[in-house]
């Protein structure tokens, strides 16, 4: 079902997520249907779709690994606590691999944490994965409450106006865009769950942990030394 302008910003007043879920035109793809496609290949993974991609690392890496993530998954956001710093100190911040992070939202409230975030960092790669970091560690409070005022509290943070943020929300283009790589991500790459990890194409789900990555992510890199 397509939303409306005025149903998009009644949404995002809502409290909790169910009053929402009927709402999204971001649509999940049936694991089944996922299941029956060819496996998607690296460079399937490796093209940024409507939107440029957000990453850290050297573009030449020898290893990428691509994250897709919604805003309002709690797993992303353990995900974002517990493992991430360890691969970024490891692996990003030693310029060995290139990390992406695409958004994949569940519900209209992740849409619009996304949505924030890109109107926040606009090119700013570094300042992007700063605001998607914040939005993950505020999660219960954007989410859980009123979503437009906590969203607008954390616009300020980011040095936008509260008219900034209601603009930001308002733009149909970007939603459309965020709408369109999820429906690729779906469709072609079989994306079906968050978080979902891509490392030089092969897909891992699920909450890995940091030893998960490092195993693949050593081997692939002794491959190309």
């Amino acid at each position: 079902m397509m939303i409306t302008r005025r149903t998009f910003t009644a949404a995002l007043s809502l409290t909790g997520l169910a009053a929402v879920a009927g709402l999204s035109p971001l649509r999940l793809i049936d694991a089944a249907f996922a299941q029956s496609k060819d496996a998607a290949t690296a460079a399937d993974v490796a093209k940024p779709q409507s939107l440029p991609d957000m990453a850290l690392g050297p573009k030449d890496a020898a290893v990428t690994v691509t994250e897709y993530a919604s805003m309002t998954c709690s797993h992303c956001a353990a995900f974002n606590e517990q493992v991430f710093p360890k691969v970024k100190q490891a692996y990003i911040d030693t310029n060995k691999i290139r990390y992406v992070f695409r958004e994949f939202p569940l519900d209209i409230k992740a849409a619009a944490g996304s949505m924030l975030a890109r109107c926040i960092a606009k090119d700013d790669a570094g300042k992007y994965f700063a605001v998607t970091d914040l939005l993950f560690k505020q999660q219960a409070e954007w989410v859980l409450k009123d979503t437009t005022d906590q969203l607008k509290r954390i616009g300020k943070m980011g040095g936008l106006s509260n008219e900034e943020v209601e603009k930001c929300l308002k733009d149909q283009a970007l939603l459309d865009k965020i709408a369109a790589d999820q429906k690729y991500a779906s469709e072609v790459l079989k994306v079906n769950a968050t978080p979902t990890f891509f490392i030089n194409g092969e897909m891992l789900r699920g909450e890995a942990s940091f030893e998960e990555f490092s195993k693949k992510i050593d081997a692939l890199l002794a491959k190309k030394s």
